[in-house]
């Protein structure tokens, strides 16, 4: 049986993307599959088995982002190297010097790259901003140097369709953040019955870039509730948005495990994903996560007026793309779906199918498949 290992110094044991898609379907197909991966909190530390998966949390400093970043990385990977596996999969840019030394060591190696990582420096408000430009690109030449050495990267979509790792990596396999269908909410969870018709929701991360200013505004103005359902990016940010005047439509939830966000999905209208101009988003050829769940969950969603989105929303009819800078056209936006029952019970009936026949794990699962299947020839 071949030995898989994924493993992760950022992310949560119950990752979406890593846990509950790739190694649980890595799992389900017959490999030996071990997910390592810092610890939740310490009592979490320890070995536990949860669909086939071998889950190893790893005591990790997270005082401060440059401890779990040098020594949690280092922590992480020592113990994924326990292992022994024959395919190793890390899915972090701090891990990319470990990554290398697997490669050298012969194992087989893949980097699941979750964002573009040099773009995104660009956006990051902890690093100084003279220094992004310089950090940005000694960290795509570092990327590049070890990725040509890898024997495959995946990310999630190509950017204005153009793979972003063409000519830098041996193989690039594109594996987007399509929702598992088996946990699609039944149409009768779906329906009418939870929802009052004055509900919208946004979940996931919630910070500026995010377009949540913006999109709460937005919300007062169309006098709706706004359910937000994740983790701010800051103290300071939730502070500041509970000191504006319009946050009296917010219902805040705090993260929620998968069991409340159906729950949320089931009280809500709309899914709202108004993700403001910058870093990568608007280049992207893919959905956030959350809006393929709104679409599964029966959901008309309001996306941001991008290429990819507009042309998406546009041909399969399951929502409306808008200017998510202007909380005036989001707010009216948000009106016209509320005002129109026909046509929003159309938009979820069409982002449904979409999901069953298009945005679905189950196809995104057969390219990891065939990826692992030619490792190991």
């Amino acid at each position: 049986m071949t030995k898989v290992c994924h493993f992760s110094s950022a992310h949560a044991p119950n990752d979406t993307r890593i846990f509950h898609k790739q190694c649980a379907s890595l799992a389900k197909a017959g490999y030996d599959v071990t997910f390592v991966v810092k610890a939740k909190d310490s009592q979490s530390a320890g070995t536990s088995t949860e669909k086939g998966v071998k889950i190893v949390q790893v005591p990790v400093d997270a005082s401060s982002r440059l401890k779990r970043m040098l020594f949690g990385a280092k922590a992480v990977y020592q113990k994924a190297l326990e292992v022994d596996a024959d395919i190793y999969e890390f899915h972090d840019p701090e891990l990319l010097p470990y990554g290398l030394k697997l490669a050298k060591k012969g194992k087989k190696v893949i980097f699941d790259s979750h964002e573009d990582y040099p773009t995104q420096i660009m956006e990051k408000e902890w690093i100084p901003s003279p220094l992004r430009k310089l950090i940005s690109k000694g960290y795509k030449a570092y990327e590049t140097h070890v990725v040509k050495r890898l024997d495959a990267v995946l990310f999630p979509c190509t950017k204005n369709g153009v793979d972003i790792f063409a000519g830098r990596a041996k193989e690039t396999v594109i594996i987007s953040n399509a929702v598992m269908v088996q946990e699609m909410l039944s149409p009768q969870e779906c329906s009418q019955a939870k929802k009052d018709g004055n509900t919208v929701c946004c979940t996931g991360s919630l910070t500026y870039q995010r377009g949540i200013t913006h999109l709460i505004k937005a919300a007062h103005q169309a006098g709706v509730k706004l359910i937000l359902a994740g983790k701010y990016s800051s103290e300071a940010y939730q502070q500041e948005l509970e000191k504006m005047p319009e946050y009296e439509c917010v219902e805040y939830k705090g993260y929620l495990g998968r069991k409340e966000l159906a729950e949320v999905y089931a009280r809500s209208s709309i899914g709202m994903s108004t993700i403001l101009n910058v870093g990568q988003y608007s280049s992207l050829d893919n959905f956030p996560t959350k809006v393929y769940e709104y679409m599964a969950a029966g959901l008309p969603v309001i996306v941001s007026d991008y290429p990819f989105m507009r042309h998406s929303v546009q041909e399969d009819g399951f929502g409306a793309a808008v200017d998510p800078a202007d909380p005036e056209a989001i707010a009216q936006a948000i009106r016209d779906i509320l005002s129109d029952p026909q046509a929003a019970e159309q938009m979820s009936s069409n982002g449904r199918q979409a999901v069953l026949t298009k945005y679905n794990w189950g196809i995104e699962e057969e390219k990891l498949f065939a990826l692992y299947g030619r490792l190991q020839k």
